[in-house]
């Protein structure tokens, strides 16, 4: 029975897998039908928890660009890729710890909310691109610094050489709808502050997020279906 199970769910991923490419079809209609134009918002493929055939039918549907929340799936990835042109991102909160592991192969970190972790970041790999990430949500215990640090961090970023791209948030949990205020509002940050990149949007709400000005989008089961385990970011 449980073999009978696992067959069942292999074909199912499979199946799953194959048609990204048209999923992605879907996504950039979307894309369009909110108002962006698809060559000016970039799909980060978030892979996490598929696995490297997962990284593979990314980059066989014309995905350049692939995130992860963990430094060991971001090291994972980047070995499946074996050394294909494909951006890696990393998404996750910044451990500086972790930096040293994983230096060689970030183009871009998404998840810079604080100056300790640009300042690893900045000794590993200097001149690295970052994004800064704002809490969208108010809550203490998610990740992100509060709006009026952004514009101090940046600054202190830059001063460390590293390139500030622009700003990353996660919406709070709810209804697309309720995503709009915290997006409008990082947008208008990145713009007072002269920094082109918005990575805003995810599964749930990226069509708000381009209708909003995102310059990046982050989808994961959007492109792949649902992941192994309950956990899965919003991804």
């Amino acid at each position: 029975m449980s073999e009978d199970r696992s067959a069942a769910e292999a074909r199912s991923d499979q199946t799953m897998l194959t048609g990204v490419g048209e999923r992605l079809a879907t996504v950039r209609d979307c894309i369009t039908a909110a108002g962006g134009a698809p060559d000016d918002v970039t799909v980060v493929a978030v892979t996490k928890g598929h696995g490297p055939a997962a990284v593979l039918a990314a980059v066989e549907a014309g995905l350049t660009d692939i995130g992860e929340n963990y430094a060991a799936d971001l090291a994972a990835t980047a070995a499946a890729l074996g050394g294909q042109s494909v951006a890696c991102h990393f998404l996750g909160r910044v451990q500086r710890n972790k930096v040293r592991a994983i230096a060689d192969v970030v183009h871009l970190w998404q998840g810079v909310d604080r100056a300790a972790a640009g300042r690893e970041i900045a000794t590993r790999c200097p001149a690295a691109a970052v994004l800064v990430q704002i809490n969208l949500s108010g809550e203490a215990a998610k990740n992100g610094c509060h709006p009026d640090e952004v514009a101090p961090l940046v600054d202190e970023l830059l001063g460390l050489g590293l390139r500030v791209r622009g700003l990353m948030g996660v919406a709070p949990a709810g209804r697309p709808e309720d995503a709009r205020p915290g997006f409008r509002s990082l947008v208008a940050t990145a713009d007072r502050l002269g920094l082109p990149e918005r990575s805003i949007g995810m599964t749930d709400d990226f069509e708000v997020a381009v209708a909003e000005g995102a310059t990046m989008i982050r989808l994961g089961r959007r492109l792949f279906g649902p992941r192994n385990g309950a956990d899965d970011l919003r991804r």
